[in-house]
């Protein structure tokens, strides 16, 4: 049942996805750099399991959000998570040459469009948040989502975390600390995707806004513990992605500090407290329930 479901989600975001940066590149053609809207086309529409946009219409969908309205979030989150992959690849960063089974994209086409490709994508996020045509979303809900997604995506967020990441390379990191640059470096989009569905919803409680923060602080920590597993024990084919990399770049990773069987054993604790989180919340939570069990059981 969650795999058709996952599916049927995916499916929306890839057609409402394509159809977007299909009429960009058209635009692109006589407006600005057709290179440049392709760049952004390749890195956003290679692939991917698209986790965040999941999270974004499987919770606004549990709040009674209309999945119309959701499209938008949706598509949003993912053009930062898009963009942040396109500039990790670079050699400044972690000098990675295949993503999702294919070249990155500053192997694709070449260092510059891959650095101006991930500055678009970044922009065209909150053009896609602020210019959507909601049914049900407020304009103080439109604010909501913008503040939500530039906080996670900034200084105290995923670009804050990538920053503390790469300080930490080829240090020895305790778990408070690794925990910290994890929870910007992922979770803080992992989050931001539960809330943007949220803030989408026709109303919900404080108390469960609480419980959904507690939910995805869990999840996007377990997501990164499984993350630095599958590098250590799975393959590039099945990664779609170089395998051993972390290693290679003398990373800080839950494998490392805590060693393989210790890495499991806190995968498994943040997916009970996941669980837990889930317990409080007065809505039909099965979606993301099987979605927290497909977290920790993922191989790719």
């Amino acid at each position: 049942m969650f795999n058709s479901q996952f599916a049927e989600l995916q499916k929306r975001h890839e057609q409402f996805s394509t159809r977007h940066f299909e009429t960009l590149k058209a635009r692109s053609k006589e407006e600005a750099s057709h290179k440049l809207a392709s760049a952004m086309a390749y890195s956003m529409l290679n692939g991917g399991k698209r986790v965040r946009p999941f999270l974004v219409y499987a919770t606004g969908a549990m709040l009674g959000a209309d999945l119309a309205d959701l499209d938008a979030p949706a598509l949003a989150i993912e053009c930062i998570h898009s963009y942040s992959l396109v500039h990790d690849d670079l050699p400044a960063m972690d000098n990675d040459t295949l993503r999702r089974g294919k070249p990155t994209c500053h192997i694709k086409y070449d260092h510059a469009t891959a650095i101006l490709a991930g500055d678009a994508l970044q922009a065209e996020a909150f053009q896609v948040l602020t210019t959507h045509a909601y049914k049900n979303v407020s304009p103080q809900q439109q604010l909501n989502m913008v503040r939500e997604l530039a906080t996670a995506s900034g200084l105290i967020g995923m670009c804050g975390g990538q920053a503390l990441d790469i300080e930490a390379t080829g240090q020895a990191l305790d778990l408070t600390a690794l925990e910290h640059v994890h929870q910007l470096k992922t979770g803080a989009l992992m989050k931001a995707a539960v809330l943007l569905g949220a803030h989408c919803a026709p109303q919900i409680s404080a108390e469960d806004y609480a419980k959904l923060q507690q939910w995805s602080d869990a999840i996007g920590l377990a997501f990164q513990v499984q993350d630095d597993i599958l590098d250590q024990i799975s393959d590039t084919e099945t990664l779609g992605k170089t395998q051993g990399s972390d290693i290679t770049n003398h990373k800080a990773t839950y494998p490392a500090l805590l060693g393989l069987e210790g890495a499991i054993a806190k995968r498994n604790q943040l997916f009970d407290k996941a669980v837990h989180a889930l317990s409080g919340i007065p809505y039909n939570t099965q979606l993301l329930s099987e979605f927290t069990e497909y977290l920790v059981t993922r191989d790719r």
